[in-house]
């Protein structure tokens, strides 16, 4: 096994912002054909014999997309990085996917054992590299005279170099970040890292990763509970964890697990080796649910960006917190009745899925007709009983996500941050006013990141052309349910952008 490529997607939460980071309540999920990529090689292709007497081994991590590359010493023993050379600023979440696969290994094989001994001592090759769709292109776009299209963005190379936001034009001496449109890259590049290490160091196997494996579970489910705890450590927090759940599963309805499954994990890490606190994380009562879900045929997700330069997540998320604390009540009343409203999106979602595939033919007429009229002339459609329960349901889901955007709207108000900024407000406002255009909505947190349409049949290509007479950038995002996958080789070489030819995982 000389070379594992493994791509975990990106992810768009449609319902459950902020709501999701409290069981009981859930969210919607959809993960995307915006992939990111790992490829682990060996750094040396032969072994000198005397290096068998092993403590450490070498690995790089280059970032091609950012020109960086870091050279690391990893102890064999206690699974510690130590960074021996780095071309900028170091990559935690890389980091605690090494370490913490690293550890499993050690856990699911026996120490002695020489093809494990073999590849450490070969030293670990790591690139990471992220689907465009996971940054912000509109720069490079704009300065190339380009029209904001998708089809502008498509003429990018895969995998382009990325830029960074200018620093704080106050003259503040802080690192410019990455410009970056909000599906979740740091969740999707954990994952695709811990997947490539653990397939090829032998401790699962992606191309069949829902048997049982040597852990007494699903080597999926081995590849989330380890993603999920590098992830909330490299954070330095326990999230809700849903987009690293959409990363590993794909497309899904979601509760989070109970903080308390991580919690020993953040202390532990600085007193026990790292296996035996793998080994307790993988013993765990990992509680969180997870149920099959996506759009109902014949609906399509679009996003685009407006170029606002995005929102920081945990800031926005603190601020709610401090807000639910000052007024336990009022935020009770809104958070109830946010649930509500999701819970109804959903409902209607489904029996669309359902009618669907109970009455194709009808299903697909009404479809079509309402995809090229705005949504106060659907019901001129409604001649038949199915034709009426379809528009009856179509409408129903829209006036969920109306109240969806009210509540999250007040939510911000009263926690002063700008969860639907009016800026925001307006440009989805008309868009749920286009033809064809189902719902329309911040994802997630909010804020200033790239906003979602659902949309009807083919009338997608008027909106994106709607978007960009906004100085709206739709992207070429798309849903795909699936998780994450083994590749067929490097996607550089391989010619893959999206996910396309991989050993998709149901």
């Amino acid at each position: 096994m000389s070379v594992v490529a493994a791509s975990a997607p990106g992810k768009v939460l449609v319902t459950g912002g902020y709501l999701i980071l409290e069981k009981p309540n859930t969210g919607l999920v959809l993960s995307t054909n915006v992939r990111f990529y790992a490829i682990v090689k060996p750094i040396n292709e032969e072994v000198k014999p005397e290096s068998w007497a092993w403590q450490w081994t070498d690995i790089k991590l280059t970032s091609p997309q950012l020109s960086r590359e870091s050279m690391y010493k990893l102890s064999l023993k206690q699974s510690t990085l130590q960074c021996v050379s780095a071309s900028d600023s170091r990559n935690p979440f890389v980091e605690h996917a090494i370490q913490y696969a690293v550890a499993a290994a050690h856990l699911a094989t026996n120490k002695g054992k020489e093809a494990l001994q073999k590849l450490f001592l070969q030293g670990l090759d790591i690139t990471i590299l992220g689907s465009n769709d996971f940054y912000s292109y509109r720069n490079q776009i704009e300065s190339l005279g380009l029209p904001l299209t998708p089809d502008s963005l498509g003429t990018l190379a895969p995998f382009a170099s990325i830029t960074f936001n200018a620093a704080e034009s106050n003259g503040a001496n802080c690192k410019p970040e990455v410009a970056k449109t909000g599906l979740g890259s740091s969740a999707a590049m954990t994952t695709a890292v811990v997947a490539a290490l653990l397939h090829y160091l032998g401790v699962v196997d992606l191309s069949d990763p829902c048997k049982e494996g040597k852990f007494g579970c699903s080597d999926l489910d081995v590849i989330h509970m380890i993603a999920q705890t590098s992830h909330c450590l490299a954070q330095r927090k326990v999230g809700s964890g849903f987009d690293v759940s959409c990363a590993v599963y794909g497309s899904q309805r979601y509760v989070r697990f109970s903080p308390e499954v991580l919690s020993f994990a953040q202390v532990a890490v600085t007193g026990l080796p790292l296996h035996e606190v793998i080994g307790r994380i993988l013993k765990g009562k990992w509680d969180h649910e997870r149920t099959e879900f996506s759009l109902p045929p014949l609906m399509n997700l679009f996003l685009g960006e407006p170029g606002s330069g995005g929102s920081s997540t945990p800031s926005m998320v603190g601020a709610v917190k401090k807000w639910q604390m000052s007024d336990p009540e009022k935020a009770r009343e809104t958070w109830q009745k946010l649930s509500d409203a999701n819970l109804e999106l959903e409902t209607k979602l489904n029996v669309l899925s359902k009618l669907a595939k109970d009455h194709w033919d009808v299903y697909l007429g009404v479809i079509k007709s309402c995809s090229v009229l705005t949504y106060e002339k659907w019901v001129l459609h409604a001649t038949e009983p199915i034709n009426e329960a379809i528009i009856k349901e179509l409408l129903g889901a829209r006036e969920a996500m109306l109240r969806i955007r009210i509540l999250m709207r007040q939510m911000g108000d009263a926690a002063s941050v700008p969860i639907e900024p009016e800026s925001q407000t307006q440009l989805l406002d008309s868009t749920m006013n286009a033809e064809g255009v189902l719902l329309a909505g911040v994802p997630g947190a909010g804020g200033f990141d790239a906003i979602f349409a659902i949309t009807l049949g083919d009338s997608g290509s008027k909106l994106t052309q709607a978007w960009s007479s906004q100085n709206v950038l739709a992207l070429l995002v798309r849903e795909d349910p699936h998780g994450v996958c083994l590749e067929s080789g490097d996607p550089r070489t391989a010619g893959i952008t999206s996910g396309v030819s991989s050993i998709h995982l149901e």
